[in-house]
């Protein structure tokens, strides 16, 4: 059997197609090429159109179909990843109701600390395991104030992999992960969070049917499967926001386990089996793939929004050919990038910084000294300094990693970044050649139950690079001044 992946991620969809039977995934495309655009109507506002979405998807697919490497009739299930915290509004024809409120968007801030505060922050963090935050409930109360005519014609909520599988199937369903990500769902009652609902004055009719992650969300109807040239009938068998699969794509699964990833944001994902939560949900806990009502697998998420897209930013600024020569060029110059720091908070509200949004800084740029090259470099410090700080409030909270997981893609392709990360947190790393899409087709072969147990997918699995610390004081001067640069930028937004 071949087994579809479908990773919908902020930049790009990326797709492919995994042999079941030894785990090698055939052929891969992604759409589109460039990069995908953000509406922001205000600052700090994110939205992307879920129509969109759907084109991409479509044309991802036939562009994988186009490699001719695989026999399309010989897809017997299909797996999503999708970016986490994102609302997806439909109407009773299924009609998408207005652009999706993305996990970037910090619209609804204020709305998420009050409810913190009118609930109860010791009972939030006992029950959601979060503060309501910048979550995708807060979203949908923020439609409700603001856009009320928006409000009246929904027929179900969704986040952005529901809405995926929504257009393969003709139903909507989603899972108690998508829900915990969305601060909808009670971890201490089992339950849709009352307490939430009730608050915000939401209807629970809007929340579609709850299946487990790995269950089948419903089959590829006839129309889709003959514009796709995919079988009929066919089920969706998996859906996971993309940091929980990025971590099922790593084999990250057991207590104590550590996966990282740095796409457009950057994230370190450690899974746990208690129910803890940060005090200032600073880093948040949702549930993992694995999780059940009878067995707890949380995932502890620190996530840092303005990762990737910083060097996207200035790779398009700056003129950089290729993600390559920007890579090549940071490498010429030494750590620490000659007094050069980026602090990369320019995508919204940052969780660890408790939500406060205090922008992009280069800082330290001298005109007679300083070429392009030092800020490429500098921007990849930025970021990894960033996951570190934000390590520490991990640490904090009982992650002790002996060695972190990743897929060798986006940042992690540049030896630079990967050096500057192993040696900054002082942890080995192993590089796997995996990425979302393959992660989404594993998910849908334990689903479709191709494998009787989920490490039995993993059985060919093996890093294709292992990296230990070994300049550790190359990089400790240049994150302690990045670190006080960033303290008075906290200072100064207070």
């Amino acid at each position: 059997m071949l087994l579809l992946g479908i990773d919908l991620g902020t930049s790009s969809v990326k797709v492919s197609v995994l042999d079941a039977a030894n785990g090698k995934v055939l052929a891969t495309a992604q759409h589109p090429e460039t990069e995908a655009a953000i509406i922001s109507h205000q600052p700090g506002w994110a939205e992307q159109s879920p129509n969109v979405w759907w084109q991409h998807v479509k044309a991802a697919i036939l562009k994988l179909h186009a490699t001719g490497a695989y026999k399309p009739s010989d897809i017997g299930a299909i797996g999503i990843a999708y970016q986490m915290h994102g609302l997806v509004l439909v109407d009773n024809h299924h009609n998408v109701i207005r652009d999706s409120i993305i996990w970037c968007d910090n619209r609804a801030v204020a709305l998420g600390e009050k409810a913190f505060e009118q609930i109860g922050n010791d009972y939030c963090l006992m029950h959601l395991l979060n503060s309501p935050g910048n979550f995708t409930a807060s979203k949908l109360a923020w439609v409700k104030q603001n856009e009320p005519e928006h409000y009246a014609q929904i027929h179900k909520m969704m986040l952005p992999g529901d809405f995926i599988s929504m257009k393969l199937t003709g139903e909507i369903t989603t899972t108690i992960a998508a829900l915990s990500e969305s601060m909808f769902w009670d971890f201490k009652d089992n339950c849709l969070s009352e307490a939430v609902m009730n608050y915000y004055g939401l209807d629970p009719e809007h929340i579609p049917v709850i299946k487990k992650v790995f269950d089948t969300h419903g089959y590829v109807t006839e129309h889709i499967a003959s514009e796709l040239g995919i079988p009929k009938g066919i089920p969706v068998t998996y859906k996971a926001g993309d940091q929980q699969n990025n971590a099922l794509s790593l084999n990250v699964l057991n207590p104590g386990e550590v996966a990282a990833t740095a796409g457009t944001s950057a994230v370190i994902y450690a899974v746990s089996d208690s129910l803890q939560a940060d005090t200032a949900s600073r880093v948040n806990s949702f549930a993992h793939v694995n999780h059940t009502l009878e067995q707890n697998s949380i995932g502890v998420l620190l996530c840092i929004n303005g990762a990737g897209i910083s060097n996207s930013w200035i790779k398009n600024k700056l003129g950089a050919s290729s993600y390559n020569e920007m890579n090549s060029l940071a490498a010429s110059v030494a750590p620490g990038s000659d007094g050069v720091a980026v602090l990369p908070f320019g995508n919204g509200s940052e969780r660890m910084l408790n939500n406060k949004n205090i922008g992009a800084h280069i800082l330290g740029l001298d005109f007679n000294r300083h070429q392009a090259a030092h800020l490429f470099r500098a921007v990849q410090e930025g970021v990894v300094f960033a996951m570190r700080y934000g390590f520490t409030v991990l640490q904090q909270n009982g992650v002790q990693p002996t060695v972190i997981r990743a897929g060798k893609a986006n940042m992690f392709l540049s030896d630079v970044f990967a050096d500057c990360f192993v040696n900054t947190l002082g942890v080995p790393l192993e590089l796997y050649h995996t990425d979302g899409s393959k992660g989404a087709a594993i998910g849908a072969g334990y689903g479709a139950k191709v494998y009787a147990t989920i490490e039995e997918a993993f059985g060919n699995s093996k890093p294709v690079t292992i990296i230990e610390p070994s300049g550790t004081k190359d990089y400790e001067a240049a994150y302690k001044n990045w670190a006080q640069q960033l303290a008075l930028q906290i200072k100064n937004n207070q």
